[in-house]
Formats: C-alpha cells, structure tokens, sequence
C-alpha cells in the first residue's frame, strides 16, 4: 500500500513536470517607444523610434524611417523573441526589411534583413 502511494506520487510530480516544460511561454510585453540603432548600413549607423502596439502574440508598430518617411506593419512575439517585416515601395519594387531579435528586460538587440543589401545587427532601449 504504502508503496502505491510512493509511485502515485512520483508519477504525480512526472507528469506535473512534464506539463510544466511544455506549456506555452508568455510572451515578453514590448508595447511602448523604443530607440533602435541599425549599424553598418551604407547609410551609416541609423537610429530611430519604434513604437509597439501589442496584444497577446501579435504586434503592430510603427517606425520612423528615412526622410520622416513613416512605417507600419505587424509582426509576432514568441517568448522573449519577436519579428517583424517593413515593406517599402520604391520605383524598383517593394524592398522588404525583416527584423528578428531578442528582448531581454528593457533592451532588444537582433537582426534586420535587407533583402540583397546584407543583414544588419540593430540594438533597442525602451525608453521611459
């Protein structure tokens, strides 16, 4: 009897554990004004602001782009890491940036991208 309730026990804590690692991890909350900084660019270094519109795993945002050019878009958070893609039109065909990057308290750091141009590491601070 004594050992029934032994292996009852283990199997409770096994499985608990098991449901544990497989449940589905919160998203980071990333809503509000950062300041990214893209380097390496031909441009140079850029820095702009971004702002995040989240709800659950999606995000929409918007971003200032070159010449007060204004971009919006969506994209997803999945745990600490998100993504999101920017299209631009230009007389030569839409041009698309995708940024992929991890968040880690109140800063993000990652990767952008840019179609045949490369990829470029971007770095971002929530700002206050």
């Amino acid at each position: 009897m004594r050992f029934r309730h032994l292996l009852i026990v283990v199997l409770a804590l096994a499985v608990g554990t098991l449901s544990a690692q497989n449940a589905p991890v919160k998203p980071v909350d990333v809503s509000g004004v950062w300041e990214m900084t893209t380097s390496g660019t031909p441009q140079g270094d850029m820095t702009a602001d971004v702002t995040f519109v989240q709800e659950n795993e999606k995000i929409k945002f918007t971003m200032s782009g070159p010449e007060g050019m204004e971009m919006t878009g969506e994209g997803t958070v999945k745990g600490q890491e998100l993504e999101w893609t920017v299209t631009i039109s230009t007389p030569q065909g839409d041009f698309v940036l995708t940024y992929k990057g991890k968040v880690e308290g109140e800063t993000m750091s990652g990767e952008v991208q840019a179609g045949s141009f490369g990829a470029f590491p971007f770095t971002a601070k929530k700002k206050k």
